[in-house]
């Protein structure tokens, strides 16, 4: 093998791992999953080890999966509203999804750099709440009003993106907005994810709609 050839592999071996191939696009209908099952399924793609994520008394529930996503093999539209209820057990709350990523990257060190969108409810010990564009320790992540989590309650996320505007809801009240004059959209951000640092979470009902 002459070395064009296997800088040519190792190109495509490199855009292979990065971007997932062969993901179907979400269906017009949208898409809907209540967890009513043993098994996670082969419509997620789990970046964690197992076990990580699992189905419990029909939620999902993940725990120390330190910003190991679980993936939804699904391409997400431009424009799309995203809805779950989620639960904290932890007094540290952090709820974290991620949005319009690109369907396979993963924590491999301490620190992790995303490949979409970040909204996190109660993080950094249940003292901010915000919406990042890939560094969710980055100058240009919006910080929401100081509402904590409260362990073992219930909320219900309604996330949506139109055009520029990433608007955050939770119970039916706005709670960090995004506008991003360069949107992450096309290959490599177009797809939703749960995740999770060390909080006990239980994310259940997840409908994502077309807009």
């Amino acid at each position: 093998m002459n070395v064009r050839t296997c800088a040519a592999l190792a190109s495509l071996l490199w855009a292979t791992a990065c971007t997932p191939l062969g993901d179907p696009a979400l269906p017009s209908e949208g898409f809907f999953d209540d967890f009513e099952r043993d098994a996670i399924g082969d419509a997620y793609r789990s970046t964690a080890p197992a076990g990580v994520y699992k189905i419990v008394d029909g939620e999902l529930r993940v725990q120390g999966a330190r910003n190991r996503p679980l993936w939804l093999a699904r391409r997400l539209p431009d424009d799309v509203r995203v809805e779950f209820t989620v639960r904290s057990e932890s007094a540290s709350g952090d709820i974290k999804v991620e949005l319009f990523g690109d369907g396979v990257s993963k924590a491999t060190s301490e620190s992790y750099t995303a490949t979409g969108y970040v909204v996190i409810f109660g993080g950094w010990n249940n003292s901010l709440n915000v919406v990042a564009r890939l560094d969710e320790h980055g100058a240009d992540r919006v910080v929401g009003p100081k509402l904590r989590v409260e362990p073992g309650k219930t909320y219900r996320f309604a996330i949506e993106r139109r055009g520029s505007l990433l608007t955050v809801h939770v119970d039916g009240v706005e709670l960090m907005r995004f506008d991003d004059p360069e949107p992450l959209r096309g290959r490599g951000h177009d797809h939703f994810a749960f995740n999770d640092w060390e909080a006990k979470l239980a994310f259940d009902d997840l409908r994502i709609t077309p807009l």
